[in-house]
């Protein structure tokens, strides 16, 4: 692991750049790249995070360079390392002083690159699997919370290891300035809703007074939308279940007489359709239908 160092020193720069501090992460097991970003600039999310399922991820910040987005993620694509792709961007690169960067690549080794004319404190530190950076911040204990959090969340859900690596650079001080936006993005082969994309996850919390916060609440949606059911969990539809799903159905105004297909299209008109299984119900769904039909008039 490359110990944190960088410091910030040009005032002229401040007016173009934000400060963000980001964690790009790599989970072989999913074979899942992703990045969570937070920063005193609207929409962080647009700006900072790029990535590609089979490559790698990038996060182009401080004094963003958004070609470094695209143009480092063709380069992962061709085989080169994390450290390899941020020479290549920032060698002929005539502000790359200026610059922040984080990349992990398709073989999950990470880099990091901090400009010696970022605003202070900057700084970011990588190892396998992870580099975590950021720019204008309260101090080195942003960046050394964040690493510590990364190593310690070791095997926890991939999506919520890089939340709580961004949490905990949020509480260690963050942005020495204030708060403003955030944003989580995963790429997955296949991951997308309907399977045809890589983007897994793609939240974004654009202007918010507590937006590591508001993300966090914005991925507890997600998981209850997309997340597949746990199939171990999974109630049989029949019998006294199958008599309580067509009460609740019933309640809300559908016609049970085929109650698979009254089912089917609640679930879908609410969003769960992700979660339904032939012949048996999700407790989460049974949860979200019992809710619904009891705050029903």
């Amino acid at each position: 692991m490359s110990a944190p160092g960088g410091s910030c020193r040009s005032a002229a720069a401040e007016w173009r750049s934000g400060m963000t501090f980001s964690v790009v992460g790599f989970e072989s097991g999913s074979g899942s790249w992703g990045i969570a970003v937070a920063s005193k600039f609207l929409a962080v999310g647009a700006v900072v995070p790029w990535g590609r399922a089979g490559a790698g991820a990038v996060a182009t910040q401080a004094m963003a360079e958004l070609s470094f987005g695209p143009d480092g993620l063709d380069l992962l694509a061709e085989g080169n390392t994390a450290e390899q792709v941020i020479a290549r961007l920032t060698g002929g690169d005539d502000e790359r002083e200026h610059r922040q960067v984080g990349v992990v690549d398709s073989q999950g080794r990470g880099a990091t690159f901090t400009g010696d004319s970022c605003l202070d404190w900057a700084g970011g530190t990588a190892g396998d699997g992870f580099a975590v950076q950021g720019n204008i911040l309260a101090g080195p204990q942003v960046v050394a919370a964040m690493a510590e959090t990364w190593q310690r969340t070791a095997g926890d859900p991939f999506e919520r290891r890089l939340l709580a690596t961004l949490t905990a650079g949020d509480q260690a001080g963050g942005d020495r300035r204030g708060r403003q936006s955030a944003a989580l993005r995963v790429w997955r082969e296949g991951a997308a809703y309907g399977g045809a994309l890589d983007i897994a996850i793609d939240l974004r919390v654009d202007d918010h007074p507590t937006p590591v916060d508001e993300l966090a609440r914005l991925l507890d949606l997600h998981e209850l939308y997309f997340g597949k059911p746990d199939p171990a969990s999974l109630l049989p539809l029949e019998g006294a279940l199958a008599t309580e799903v067509a009460a609740l159905l019933q309640k809300l105004g559908y016609d049970t007489n085929a109650l698979a297909e009254a089912l089917e299209t609640w679930a879908s008109v609410e969003n769960y359709e992700e979660r339904l299984v032939p012949g048996n119900l999700d407790p989460v769904v049974l949860h979200q239908l019992r809710q619904a039909a009891n705050t029903s008039q």
